[in-house]
C-alpha cells in the first residue's frame, strides 16, 4: 500500500482530553476518531489492527470446537424480564422503544438471547455439548466513559456460550476455552496472567479473568511468587474474609508470598451453571429420560479493548510498538527523494512488489515529505520493520534496515533482504 493512496491522518500534538497513553497514541497515529462520549470511528489503520485481533480470536475459537453465529444486537425486554435482569442490570443497560412503544435494549451481553435460541432448538442430551460464539458490537451505557476504546460505551466483543448435560462436560469445555484464551493472548504477543475472579453481573459459580499486565491498568492482580496462584483483588479479599490482602502475605495455597501487579482485563470465562437455563425454562431430555436444565458456560473477549491494552504494554516516547501479530503493516519502506530520483523510485517499487509477492504486508511512504517526518510517522504508527532506500545505498547494493525497537540501523545487501525478513517474520510462525 502506498501512503498516497491511504488515509493516514496523524497528529503531532497530543489531544487534551486523552489521558491514557493508548488513547493518546490511537488518536495521534490515526487509528480512531471520537464521535461522541464513548463512541469512536475506527479509521483504516485502526481497522487493520482490529481485524488482526479478530482473526486470531476467531481461529482459536474454531480450533477449540466453537461454532460461529451472529445474534441481533437489539434485544426485546421480555427476555431480560425472564431472568430478572431488566431492572437489576442497572443503568448500563441502554433501554430503547420502537415505534410501537415496545421495550428493547441494545445488548451489553447475550445470555438471554442465546438461551432463548437454544430452548427452541435443543431437546435432547444427545445434542450436547454445544458451544457457539459471535464477534459483535456491544453497548454498555458507562456513567464515565473514558480512556478511549479502553472504556467505551460501544465496543467489539467476542462472546461464546456453551451448553452441557452435566457439570463434568461444562468443566471440560471451560478448560478448553481457558486453553484457547491462553493461545490467543500468546499469539497476540501480550504479557498476561489468568486470575481467579468473582462472577459479578453475569453470575455463576466460577470464573477467571485474563489480565494484560500494564502499569496503567485499573485492576490489581494478586499473585504468588512461589506458585501459579493468581486472583484479582476482589476475589483475593473475598477469600481472605477477615482482613485486607497485602503484599508479602502468605499465599492461600501455602506456596510463596503474595505480590501485586496492575492489569487490564481483556477476557473473562464463566461457569454459569443452570442460572439462565432454569430462569428461561430451557430443558432437554437426559439420558435417563427425565428433563434437565443444561449447564452453561460463557466466555468473553474484549476485541477492541485488546488493541488499547497492547499499546499500554508496548510503547515508547516515539509511539506504538506493535507485536508482529497485531501490526497494521509488517514493513515500512521509506524512499529518499522518491519524487525526484528515478532510480530510487524504480528500486522502491520493485522491492515493494517482491515483498508483497513473498506474502508481506508493506507500506511505502511515497509522500513528498522530509525524511524526519516520514521516520517519525512510521515510529508513531509502530510498524515493526523499516527499510530506507537511497541512491547511496543503491550504488552499494544495500538498503538500511531498522527494527522498531532497535537502537541503530544496519545496512543489508538487497539480495539478502528477503531471506532476512522471512527468517525474522515468517520463521516464527512456521
Amino acid at each position: 500500500m502506498l501512503v498516497s493512496q491511504f488515509f493516514l491522518p496523524t497528529l503531532k500534538e497530543t489531544p487534551a482530553d486523552a489521558e491514557l497513553v493508548s488513547h493518546q497514541l490511537m488518536l495521534r497515529a490515526g487509528l480512531i476518531r471520537k464521535l461522541a462520549s464513548g463512541l469512536y470511528t475506527w479509521l483504516p489503520m485502526g481497522i487493520r489492527v482490529l481485524k488482526k485481533v479478530e482473526t486470531i480470536v476467531r481461529e482459536e475459537m474454531v480450533r477449540a470446537g466453537a461454532l460461529e453465529i451472529l445474534m441481533p444486537a437489539v434485544q426485546p425486554s421480555e427476555l431480560w424480564i425472564e431472568t430478572d435482569r431488566w431492572e437489576k442490570y442497572g443503568n448500563e443497560l441502554l433501554k430503547i422503544k420502537d415505534r410501537h412503544e415496545r421495550d428493547f435494549c441494545f445488548g451489553p451481553t447475550h445470555e438471554e438471547v442465546v438461551t432463548h435460541l437454544m430452548r427452541s432448538e435443543l431437546n435432547s442430551y444427545k445434542q450436547l455439548p454445544l458451544n457457539v460464539f459471535q464477534i459483535q458490537t456491544k453497548f454498555r451505557d458507562e456513567i464515565r466513559p473514558r480512556f478511549g476504546v479502553m472504556r467505551a460505551r460501544e465496543f467489539l466483543m467476542k462472546d461464546a456460550y456453551s451448553f452441557h448435560p452435566d457439570t463434568e462436560s461444562l468443566k471440560k469445555t471451560y478448560q478448553d476455552m481457558y486453553d484457547a484464551y491462553t493461545k490467543i493472548f500468546t499469539r497476540l504477543g501480550l504479557r498476561f496472567r489468568a486470575v481467579f475472579a468473582d462472577t459479578g453481573q453475569i453470575g455463576g459459580a466460577f470464573s477467571h479473568e485474563f489480565q494484560v499486565l500494564a502499569e496503567s491498568g485499573e485492576d490489581i492482580v494478586v499473585y504468588s511468587d512461589g506458585s501459579d496462584y493468581a486472583a484479582n483483588i476482589e476475589r483475593a479479599e473475598n477469600l481472605a474474609k477477615t482482613q485486607p490482602v497485602q503484599e508479602g502475605d502468605d499465599s492461600p495455597d501455602g506456596k510463596g508470598k503474595l505480590k501485586f501487579a496492575r492489569g487490564i482485563e481483556v477476557g473473562h470465562v464463566f461457569q454459569l451453571g443452570n442460572k439462565y437455563s432454569q430462569s428461561m425454562n430451557l430443558t432437554v431430555l437426559g439420558e435417563d429420560g427425565k428433563s434437565l436444565y443444561p449447564e452453561m458456560g460463557c466466555y468473553g473477549i474484549g476485541v477492541s479493548r485488546i488493541v488499547a491494552a497492547a499499546i499500554e504494554q508496548n510503547n515508547d516516547k516515539n509511539g506504538i510498538i506493535w507485536p508482529d501479530a497485531m501490526a497494521p503493516f509488517q514493513i515500512a519502506i521509506i524512499p529518499m527523494q522518491f519524487h525526484k530520483a528515478y532510480r530510487v523510485r524504480e528500486k522502491t517499487m520493485a522491492l515493494y512488489e517482491a515483498l508483497k509477492s513473498a506474502g508481506f504486508e508493506v507500506l511505502v511512504d511515497d509522500r513528498n515529505e522530509r525524511a524526519g517526518v516520514m521516520f517519525a510517522d512510521m515510529d508513531l504508527i509502530g510498524i515493526p520493520h523499516r527499510i530506507v532506500i537511497g541512491e547511496r545505498g543503491i550504488d552499494a547494493g544495500t538498503v538500511e534496515y531498522k527494527h522498531r525497537t532497535g537502537e541503530t540501523s544496519e545496512n543489508i545487501a538487497i539480495d539478502q533482504l528477503l531471506t532476512m525478513l522471512q527468517k525474522r517474520l515468517l520463521g516464527r510462525h512456521l
